[in-house]
């Protein structure tokens, strides 16, 4: 697993988002690759699942007029452990965290 590829996967909303969904499910099912609320077109979609898949982040299998993913969480936790649990707690952060106004005590720099 090339660290840089998977930080340069993880980099982009849509991906990390994907990334996010399947490692909130704790008994790792594959997810059809069209149940992701992706806001993109499906060309688009194709691209982000190729990215992960090259990254070593999912696997992708083809059934018929669709396809789903698996995450690769064994692989993930032995080479960046915490990642996945990071990327859920962020998924499942309240939305205005990190906004102005937000209170300093959460920030690492005491703004």
């Amino acid at each position: 697993m090339d660290l840089g590829k998977v930080f340069a996967a993880l980099a982009d909303d849509s991906r990390r988002k994907v990334v996010a969904s399947l490692a909130a499910d704790s008994e790792d099912q594959e997810h059809a690759c069209g149940s992701f609320d992706l806001p993109v077109k499906k060309a688009t979609r194709t691209h982000h699942f190729r990215v992960l898949r090259e990254a070593g982040l999912v696997v992708q299998r083809d059934h018929g007029n669709g396809s789903t993913l698996r995450l690769l969480r064994t692989d993930i936790e032995e080479h960046c452990p915490g990642l996945l649990r990071i990327l859920v707690a962020e998924r499942d952060e309240p939305t205005g965290q990190g906004e102005p106004g937000a209170s300093s005590e959460e920030s690492p720099l005491g703004g």
